[in-house]
């Protein structure tokens, strides 16, 4: 955890200049401390840092210097005041919700989140007597209604897994702010750098480090920053239980932050003209990309973000057995759940990320039977096309 200074250069800049102090050894790059524990100068130093009198070093289950400079950049990129980093981002969404949550609290949802968060708040939530209601991304004229005395927490994606819909999050912020709701979103798809949803009203935002952040389908990791009040809770909460990120994996994810723009404007670029291509195809139905002018929601993702991000949705002619016949048929991309590779990835959501979900559920989240969801890479787009359209054949 980690105090945010005000950014005073560009992101990129920020991305790479954010570094914890340097050591007596003058080193360039930050360097990796692999150390469980921190020792003390005497009793009272100790005394003073157990009661939280000093900000320092304690246990790295608590924090560490690799984390806090992972946390530190991503508080600069997204505008946040704090923040803690966590092994996974489900243990990041697990913690947010546990920590802020009482039993008998009630959540409103868009219905098109990621399958593993969807089965958070509908089987192992409830078990501590806390609810949620959803909405779909074209009903948001009812999350006013879905709002019960005991809601706490608005929470959504933008732009949604798998299906790339695009929420509007100032409207979310205005409707968290009226009814005194705490507003989280899943900034995953966008990274910071392409979108930053504290200016539109987020109290909190949580990341998978697995995907952009890390870039190279390395390690695991999550992060949650925002509102130094609510963070210092969640910090609370997760020091008792213990989801810390390792500071390994956080040295990696300091560092792929400093690339993060650069990869990222070249997996927009490719993504769109992937896009444009499949939207032209005769096997394919439709196409879901942000930066399309197809989209239904294109505007107002020029408005919340820079690009149009690194995942295009199409839905294949055919059905989930078309879908299946597509993945089978690939070549040159992988067959993985993952996203926010180098290398390119296509995914079956109905089969695979969202199989444990009824048809009915799916439906709802967007998911048809040939939905096929691409996290295009940084190979030659010619490359990856050309395995596209053998595959679609």
């Amino acid at each position: 955890m980690h105090n945010k200074t005000r950014a005073k250069n560009h992101i990129e800049t920020e991305a790479i200049r954010t570094q914890i102090e340097r050591t007596q050894f003058l080193e360039h790059s930050n360097p990796l401390y692999l150390t469980s524990s921190y020792i003390f100068e005497d009793a009272e130093d100790m005394r003073a840092s157990f009661a939280d009198e000093k900000e320092r070093n304690i246990y790295s289950r608590y924090s560490n210097p690799n984390s806090s400079e992972f946390v530190e950049k991503i508080c600069q990129m997204e505008g946040a005041e704090r923040g803690y980093a966590f092994a996974t981002v489900m243990s990041a969404v697990f913690s947010t919700f546990a920590a802020l949550l009482d039993s008998g609290d009630h959540i409103v949802s868009c219905q098109s989140i990621f399958g593993s968060t969807q089965t958070l708040f509908n089987n192992i939530l409830p078990k501590w007597n806390i609810s949620t209601s959803y909405f779909r991304i074209n009903e948001i004229e009812r999350i006013e209604s879905l709002i019960q005395p005991n809601t706490k927490i608005l929470y959504a994606e933008s732009p949604t897994n798998p299906a790339v819909d695009i929420l509007d999050l100032e409207l979310l912020g205005d409707i968290a702010k009226k009814h005194n709701l705490i507003f989280i979103v899943d900034n995953c798809f966008a990274t910071p750098y392409l979108q930053q949803p504290i200016k539109f009203g987020a109290h909190l935002v949580i990341h998978s480090a697995t995907k952009l952040i890390d870039g190279q389908g390395r390690v695991l990791g999550g992060v949650t920053v925002g509102n130094a009040e609510l963070i210092q809770k969640i910090y609370l909460f997760s020091r008792n239980t213990g989801p810390a990120l390792s500071p390994f994996n956080a040295w990696i994810l300091s560092k792929s932050l400093e690339t993060l723009p650069v990869r990222v404007e070249k997996h927009c670029d490719n993504a769109l003209k992937i896009a444009e291509f499949l939207e032209n195809h005769d096997k394919v139905n439709f196409v879901k990309y942000p930066f399309l002018k197809s989209h239904p929601q294109h505007e107002l993702a020029k408005k919340q973000m820079k690009f149009g991000g690194s995942i295009v949705a199409f839905e294949i002619k055919g059905g989930i057995d078309a879908g299946r016949n597509f993945l089978n048929s690939i070549k040159l991309l992988s067959l993985s759940a993952n996203l926010g590779d180098t290398r390119s990835i296509v995914t079956h959501p109905a089969s695979t990320t969202h199989a444990k979900l009824s048809e009915e559920d799916r439906l709802k989240t967007g998911i048809s039977g040939g939905l096929i969801r691409v996290s295009v890479g940084l190979e030659h787009v010619e490359d990856i096309i050309n395995d596209l359209k053998q595959a679609l054949k």
